[in-house]
């Protein structure tokens, strides 16, 4: 009874939700297979495939979690990968700077954002909405300030970085010719996979990781509890600057250019992932592990939309939207429940 009574309690709200993200993702994934198998579908490198084309994606779905887990929002980190890219592009390509170092001022630049758009929030008590609705505003501006044409990245240290395979040679695959074929992944994707570990480390096992749960429970229990609520909310969006920045250079290694519709409406993507993996929109509830999974399972759905070879890919759009208004809906009943009881 008691195991029971434990798994049943495990299994209530949104560790429920979580385990249906995750068991969705398999479905998806297995039904793919199935359908496409002759198209080698069930290829390792096709797997892979996910996490290299959503390697930045996977980065921003991080900073948004822990964003949304405040009880806020951030809609402006679509128009801050943009201007990344643009800016990266620009210095390299215009104004010779070296690789490295245009690296570290894309990435000073976003955590500026980040510190300003959470000074505005924490301290001024400004909506979270309009703030970051100003940011994208500004970015997106700021990119076709910087400049109106696309501007390609021609810089051998950069395209050496985004060239750099990591290939499995314990696994082979043979495809139509006889030819032996090693699946790959690139740095991007190395860059992702950590990001998201020390994000889940830290928000499960670190003082500060826990007081961004209660901030977004209940903000005045956290105020009772001694906890310094502005100063919280002000590191994480500070984190969330650093991380749209990270994941504006690592969107930039897949694409080697900038121009100034790039990312666009990157935010919603990255909000959609972290609500599909049982983010709770007023906050006090989320993890990074469903985030992932909401990331894999638009990645899945791009691939069986590619494979299928006749649909448009808005169809993607579309599913998302179908995906995210179902777990809002059940995010919304087991809240209610929770409630009555």
């Amino acid at each position: 009874m008691n195991i029971a009574k434990k798994t049943k309690e495990k299994l209530d709200g949104n560790n429920f939700l979580l385990m249906i993200t995750i068991l969705l993702f398999f479905a998806l994934y297995l039904a793919g297979m199935f359908a496409f198998h002759e198209k080698g579908f069930g290829k390792p490198q096709v797997f892979l495939n996910l996490f290299i084309s959503n390697a930045g994606l996977l980065i921003a779905a991080a900073g948004m979690t822990m964003v949304l887990i405040t009880g806020g929002i951030d809609i402006s980190i679509g128009s801050v990968i943009g201007m990344t890219c643009m800016l990266l592009a620009w210095m390299m390509e215009k104004k010779g700077i070296s690789a490295g170092a245009s690296i570290v001022i894309v990435l000073i630049v976003g955590t500026v954002f980040g510190l300003v758009q959470g000074f505005l929030i924490a301290y001024l008590k400004i909506q979270p909405f309009i703030v970051t609705l100003a940011g994208m505003f500004f970015a997106r501006g700021m990119t076709a300030i910087i400049s109106k044409d696309m501007i390609t990245i021609t810089n051998e240290t950069f395209l050496r970085m985004a060239g750099e395979k990591i290939n499995f040679n314990f696994i082979t695959t043979y495809n139509k010719k006889g030819m032996a074929i090693h699946p790959y992944i690139y740095v991007s994707v190395i860059i992702a996979i950590i990001v998201f570990i020390l994000i889940f480390l830290f928000l499960k096992y670190t003082k500060f990781g826990r007081s961004i749960y209660a901030v977004g429970g209940n903000e005045q229990s956290a105020l009772l509890m001694g906890l310094n609520v502005r100063r919280i909310k002000l590191r994480v969006y500070v984190m969330n600057g650093f991380l749209a920045a990270l994941a504006g250079f690592v969107f930039c290694l897949n694409s080697s250019g900038g121009f100034v519709e790039q990312a666009r409406g990157f935010e919603m993507e990255a909000i959609a992932s972290s609500v599909i993996g049982g983010t709770l929109l007023t906050g006090g509830v989320g993890n990074v592990i469903g985030s992932l999974f909401g990331v894999l399972i638009k990645g899945t759905i791009e691939s069986i939309i590619t494979f299928q070879g006749t649909l448009s890919s808005w169809w993607t759009k579309i599913a998302i939207a179908a995906l995210l208004c179902f777990f809002i809906v059940m995010q919304s009943l087991f809240a209610a429940v929770k409630k009555k009881k």
